[in-house]
């Protein structure tokens, strides 16, 4: 995951990025959120409430990733919840995501192999 957790610094950078709880959830009803990435750590009440934002608005989202894994790449040492405001931006990382999430290695055989 290391080209979506760079991307994901970029898009830090360049401002285009929601931290944390308060923020997405003060902005979900009144910005374009192209992306939510939600921790697989957050209560199970604020990730109901999220999913079903997403759903009911048809927003992708990513719930894959600790609190810590998100939190380092952005200099911080956990998050919970991060919205992507660019759309462009939105597209690289789920297309980042999925490249990297169907490609594993396999220790034992030493063999790359697309999971499909």
């Amino acid at each position: 995951m290391n080209k979506f957790f760079n991307f994901l610094s970029i898009a830090k950078k360049s401002g285009n990025l929601l931290e944390g709880y308060s923020k997405c959830d003060d902005y979900r009803n009144k910005t374009k959120i192209y992306l939510f990435i939600i921790s697989n750590d957050i209560s199970d009440k604020s990730k109901d409430k999220f999913k079903k934002h997403c759903i009911d608005k048809n927003i992708p989202y990513i719930e894959d990733f600790s609190k810590e894994e998100l939190g380092t790449p952005i200099g911080r040492k956990e998050i919970m919840l991060l919205g992507i405001l660019d759309n462009d931006i939105a597209k690289k990382m789920l297309s980042l995501y999925e490249e990297e999430k169907n490609i594993w290695v396999d220790n034992n055989m030493g063999v790359t192999a697309c999971q499909k």
